[in-house]
């Protein structure tokens, strides 16, 4: 299969401006955006910039946006794209070079919401047991890979970049869910601001965007419940 790979390439040592430029690209049916990025790089333009790691969708770090729509190149097949694919840097963070944008306002976000499990009382003899039913509440949120999709695609996030965004609540709603978990109320003060879930108008592209099929908005409902529940400052 042809295509033409319209990139949008930034190079900050050379470039005033991003300016597009065009690949012609074989590729199998079968085969994934990211086997003709990589192709390009290494036969046409070695100066050509993306990150990727595991390539099965499992790291997220080739999340990029393809024809319009913030996705994991290693994830989309050279069959299910028209002939023209377009590659642009993912919305709504500032861009390092091409392909690549500088995550770490996405990381800060994250950080902030504590994701970690929070639990002083004494450490029992193996684990700390949790039923099944209580495993079930939060398998749907492990599954974040952490590529931003969800929050690059996020129209609230677009216009205000204090707003914790998808994945940081996602993250938040994982650890609030969880039955060992002791930091619920610390945590649901930290999203309970101006800028938490409430900033959430249930757009749905958070779920439209997530490769892993995270159900973004219901996670970010069940905070918005939380909150109200506990009548926090803030809380809508």
């Amino acid at each position: 299969m042809d295509k033409i790979f319209r990139i949008k390439r930034f190079d900050p040592e050379k470039d005033n401006a991003a300016r597009w430029e065009d690949f012609p690209v074989e590729l199998g049916p079968h085969e994934r955006l990211l086997d003709g990025l990589v192709r390009t790089k290494e036969f046409t333009d070695g100066s050509l910039t993306f990150r990727r790691s595991c390539a099965h969708g499992m790291c997220g770090s080739c999340a990029m946006k393809i024809n319009g729509r913030s996705r994991l190149a290693c994830q989309t097949l050279a069959g299910d794209m028209p002939e023209l694919v377009v590659f642009e840097p993912l919305p709504a963070f500032p861009v390092i070079k091409d392909l690549v944008v500088d995550m770490e306002p996405f990381f800060e976000k994250i950080k902030s919401v504590m994701p970690y499990l929070v639990n002083d009382e004494p450490l029992p003899s193996r684990e700390r047991p949790q039923s099944p039913e209580e495993m079930e509440k939060i398998l749907d949120s492990i599954r974040c890979i952490l590529c931003a999709c969800c929050t690059s695609s996020c129209p609230v996030y677009w216009g205000d970049k204090q707003y914790l965004g998808p994945a940081a609540l996602v993250k938040a709603a994982r650890f609030v869910l969880d039955s060992r978990d002791r930091g619920g109320k610390a945590r649901l003060d930290l999203v309970s601001g101006a800028h938490g879930a409430a900033r959430c108008h249930s757009i749905y592209n958070c779920v439209e965007a997530c490769p892993r099929d995270i159900d973004v908005t219901r996670h970010i409902a069940i905070l918005k419940r939380q909150t109200l529940k506990r009548g926090l400052r803030g809380a809508r």
